[in-house]
Formats: structure tokens, C-alpha cells, sequence
């Protein structure tokens, strides 16, 4: 296994408990918020803006992953179609489109992080940056998961028996 092997994996994987430990904290806040409105007749402050703060990361996070899985939107009826020569050719151009949008994407993320800097989340007291910046490290980590699934080399394409 080579050491970028290992670092992918490693670092998917991260991002993987990341992912699932956001996600749990939002369903927890969010249950919370349910029990201290309706049960406790106290809302809290807190509990909303972290579950949608939490469930954004979690979004940007998940993309990252979906990309390195290949389990994103692909041309498969095109790339079924194609000779061997072919197909390898097309999976370079949806590479970089692909590279090309997130690149854009994190780039604007960033350009919404600077300009939201000084905002804050009244009810977290944190700035709202810190939410705004999960798009352009998801998009990073999006570009690195498409390049890594690029580079495993040709893929097979998926056939679905169940439909006739």
C-alpha cells in the first residue's frame, strides 16, 4: 500500500467520523430543542442555529465523500457506449469539469467567508464565518476525493439488473 493510499484512506476516514459525529450533534440538539419547547416550556437559544450550522458542515463534508466514492450524479448510458480508449477519455473531461466547478465553488465559499467575517450567530455568539467556511473545505476536500477516485484508474460501469 503506498503511502498515498494510506493518506486518503486516513484522511477519508476522518472526515467519515467528522461527518457522523456532526450529524449525530445535530439530531441531539435538535431532539433537545423538541423536549426543552414543548416538555420544559423553555427554548433554547442555541439548539436551532447549531443544528442548521452542524447540518451545513455535514452537507459540505458528506459532498466530499460522495465525490471520493463516486457516488455523484455520472454519464453512465455515455460511458457504457464507449470503447475502452474512450471512456477513459470521457472520465478526464468530467474530471475537469468536475475540478473546475468545485474550484469555483470554493473559491466563491471563500469570497463568502471573508466578507461574512465579522457577522456573528446571536444565539451561538460565534462568527457566522465559521459556518460559511465549510464551503470551501468541503470543495476542497470534494477536489481532492475526485482526483483520487481519478487516479484508481478505469472504472466499470454500473448496470442496474433490476430494470428491464
Amino acid at each position: 500500500m503506498s503511502v498515498i493510499t494510506a493518506l486518503d484512506r486516513t484522511l477519508f476516514r476522518a472526515v467519515s467520523v467528522i461527518t457522523q459525529l456532526l450529524l449525530f450533534s445535530a439530531v441531539a440538539a435538535g431532539f433537545y430543542q423538541v423536549i426543552a419547547r414543548f416538555v420544559l416550556q423553555s427554548p433554547a437559544d442555541w439548539s436551532e442555529a447549531w443544528t442548521r450550522a452542524s447540518l451545513i458542515w455535514t452537507v459540505m463534508l458528506g459532498i466530499s465523500l460522495a465525490f471520493r466514492h463516486g457516488a455523484m450524479l455520472s454519464v453512465e448510458m455515455l460511458h457504457s457506449l464507449l470503447p475502452t480508449r474512450g471512456k477513459r477519455m470521457l472520465e478526464h473531461v468530467v474530471l475537469v469539469i468536475t475540478v473546475g466547478f468545485l474550484g469555483f465553488l470554493g473559491w466563491v465559499g471563500a469570497q463568502m467567508t471573508m466578507r461574512a467575517r465579522f457577522q456573528t450567530m446571536p444565539s451561538l455568539e460565534v462568527s457566522i464565518s465559521w459556518v460559511y467556511v465549510s464551503i470551501p473545505i468541503g470543495a476542497a476536500l470534494a477536489i481532492i476525493g475526485v482526483i483520487a477516485l481519478w487516479a484508481q484508474g478505469p472504472r466499470q460501469a454500473i448496470v442496474d439488473e433490476t430494470v428491464v
